[in-house]
C-alpha cells in the first residue's frame, strides 16, 4: 500500500500538480438478517482501491482503480493530472487549501470484541432468538432481526508529507416488529429506526442492546398501535426520546452547518442552507439550552475517527452555543474561503469517491433533567418515540417528521398510546421552544446519510438525550 502512496505522488508531482493526495482503502463487510424465524440473507463483501486527488491551476482532477499495483499508481495519478488541467480551464474560482499540519500516525477503533471473530453461528442464533421473541405477539406478521461487521483499513498520504493509517471497526444490531390487522400496519424498532444501531465499537456494542429482552416489548407496542387512536392535533408541549432528538439534529443542524452547502456547491443535489456566513457568532438557533457540537473524538460514535480523508485531525468543534450559531463544519479548501484552518469533516464513502464534507459526531449536550423527572413535570404533552419520517425542505428550515408511537402525558405521567404521530416546525423557532434537555445521554449511529453527485452514503453519528419543546404543532393541521 505505502508503495502504491508514494508512486502516485510522485508522478503527481513530475506531472505538475502542486498538491496531490492518496488514499488507499481496503473495506470488509457482513451482514446478516432473519425474518420470521427464518434466514433471510447472510453478505459478505470486500472492496479494494485507491483514488489520488490533484490540484494544478487551481482546479481538482480525481482518478481511482481497483488494482494495487505501482503501475497502475502512475497511470491513475496521470489521468488525474490530466483532469486537473481540463477542469482548469472552466473553473469559476481558483481552489485554495488552508494550511494543515504535517502528520505521520496511525489510528485504530478501540474494540473489546473483534466483530468478526464472533462466528455466523453465533449471530445467526442472537438474530433468530430476538425473532422469536417478537413472533409470540399474535398481532406481528413480521418478525425482522439483523446485524452487521465493518472494517475499513485506510493509508493516507499526501504530497506535504503526511502519511497516515487508520483502521475503523463498526459493529450493528436491530430489531423491527410489523403488526397487521385487516386494514391496518404499524411498526415499532429497537434500538433505533431503519434497521439498526451502530457505532464505532465492537462486538460488546450489539450484546449490550439485550435484542432478545426487548423483543417482547417491541412487539406488544406494535399490537397496541393496531388499536391505539391517531395522535390529536394542535399545539402541544412535546418530548422527543432520543432517537428522535438525534434525527432533529442530523437534518436542522448537522446538514446546514455544511460549508459547501452555504457555499452553494451542493446545491443542486442536496441543497443550500440557512446558516449563512453573515449569521455566525449573532444568529439566535435556539433555546440559551441548545448547545451543538460536532465531535469526531467521541467515544463509540459512527463518525469517529482518527483523521479525516484529507489528514486532518479528528476534532471537536462547537456549533451552537447557548443557543447561538457560532461555527461551521469545513474542509481544507471551504476552511480556506474562511480564513481559517479545516475542522477535519471532509470524509469519502469508498476509494472511488472523493472527499465531501460530512457530519462527524453532531451531538446535543446532555442538560440537568432526569427523563422521568421531566415527564412528571409535563402537565399535558406527548412523548414522542423513535423516527418514522422525515421531510424538510431545502435549506433545512421547515420540516414535519413522523414517529413510530407517541405517548400521551397527562398530570406528568405517561398514559395511552397514539399512532401516526407527525409534529412540524421552523428550526429556529423549533429549537427557541427547548426548555429542557435530560441528562441520560447517548450516542446514536445514522449509517445512511446521502450527499453528492454521484451518490455517497456516510456513516456519522449524533449524541443525544430526551429533549422537550413548547409550543409545537402535531398531527395534522387543518389550517
Amino acid at each position: 500500500m505505502k508503495e502504491v502512496v508514494e508512486r502516485a505522488l510522485n508522478v503527481a508531482a513530475l506531472r505538475g500538480a502542486q498538491f496531490a493526495d492518496v488514499r488507499v482503502v481496503v473495506r470488509r463487510t457482513r451482514s446478516v438478517a432473519v425474518k420470521n424465524g427464518q434466514v433471510e440473507a447472510v453478505a459478505m463483501h470486500n472492496t479494494t482501491g485507491f483514488g489520488v486527488r490533484a490540484l494544478i491551476d487551481g482546479s481538482w482532477g480525481f482518478a481511482s482503480a481497483a488494482t494495487l499495483t505501482t503501475d497502475k499508481a502512475a497511470t491513475v495519478a496521470a489521468l488525474a493530472c490530466t483532469i486537473a488541467r481540463a477542469s482548469a480551464r472552466v473553473q469559476a474560482a481558483p481552489v485554495r487549501l488552508a494550511a494543515a499540519p504535517v502528520v505521520r500516525d496511525s489510528y485504530r477503533t478501540p474494540v473489546e470484541q473483534d466483530p468478526f471473530a464472533v462466528s455466523l453461528d453465533d449471530t445467526i442464533a442472537l438474530l433468530l432468538a430476538a425473532s422469536q421473541g417478537m413472533e409470540q405477539e399474535p398481532a406481528v406478521k413480521v418478525a425482522e432481526a439483523s446485524a452487521e461487521a465493518w472494517e475499513e483499513h485506510k493509508l493516507y498520504g499526501n504530497s506535504e508529507g503526511s502519511l497516515i493509517e487508520q483502521t475503523i471497526v463498526q459493529s450493528g444490531a436491530g430489531i423491527e416488529a410489523t403488526a397487521v390487522a385487516e386494514d391496518e400496519v404499524q411498526k415499532r424498532s429497537y434500538p433505533n429506526s431503519f434497521g439498526r444501531q451502530v457505532g464505532t465499537a465492537g462486538w460488546e456494542l450489539v450484546e449490550g442492546m439485550d435484542l432478545v429482552g426487548n423483543a417482547p416489548r417491541i412487539a406488544a407496542e406494535a399490537g397496541q398501535l393496531l388499536h391505539a387512536e391517531p395522535c390529536p392535533s394542535g399545539t402541544k408541549t412535546i418530548i422527543l426520546d432520543p432517537t428522535q432528538v438525534a434525527l432533529q439534529v442530523h437534518e436542522s443542524c448537522g446538514h446546514p452547518t455544511e460549508l459547501d452547502r452555504v457555499f452553494g456547491t451542493e446545491a443542486s443535489f442536496a441543497g443550500t442552507s440557512f446558516l449563512t456566513p453573515e449569521k455566525r457568532g449573532r444568529y439566535r438557533y435556539g433555546s440559551e439550552l441548545v448547545n451543538i457540537t460536532a465531535d469526531a473524538t467521541a467515544p463509540g460514535g459512527l463518525g469517529t475517527f482518527g483523521y479525516d480523508d484529507e489528514g486532518v485531525a479528528a476534532q471537536r468543534t462547537p456549533l451552537v452555543v447557548e443557543g447561538r450559531f457560532v461555527g461551521y463544519l469545513t474542509s481544507r479548501d471551504t476552511a480556506a474561503l474562511l480564513g481559517e484552518a479545516s475542522n477535519g469533516t471532509a470524509r469519502a464513502n469508498g476509494w472511488n469517491r472523493i472527499p465531501l464534507i460530512r457530519m462527524t459526531n453532531i451531538n446535543l449536550e446532555p442538560g440537568d433533567w432526569a427523563l422521568a423527572d421531566l415527564i412528571a413535570d409535563t402537565d399535558d404533552g406527548l412523548f414522542l418515540q423513535t423516527n418514522k419520517s422525515w421531510s424538510i425542505d431545502d435549506r433545512r428550515l421547515n420540516f414535519q417528521f413522523g414517529t413510530e408511537i407517541a405517548w400521551e402525558i397527562k398530570g406528568g405521567k405517561l398514559g395511552r398510546p397514539f399512532k401516526n404521530a407527525t409534529y412540524t416546525g421552523v428550526t429556529p423557532e423549533f429549537w427557541s421552544g427547548c426548555d429542557a434537555v435530560c441528562r441520560e445521554w447517548q450516542l446514536w449511529g445514522t449509517p445512511n446519510c446521502g450527499k453528492g453527485q454521484p451518490m455517497q452514503v456516510a456513516r456519522v453519528g449524533h449524541g443525544t438525550a430526551a429533549a422537550r419543546f413548547r409550543n409545537v404543532r402535531v398531527g395534522v393541521m387543518s389550517d
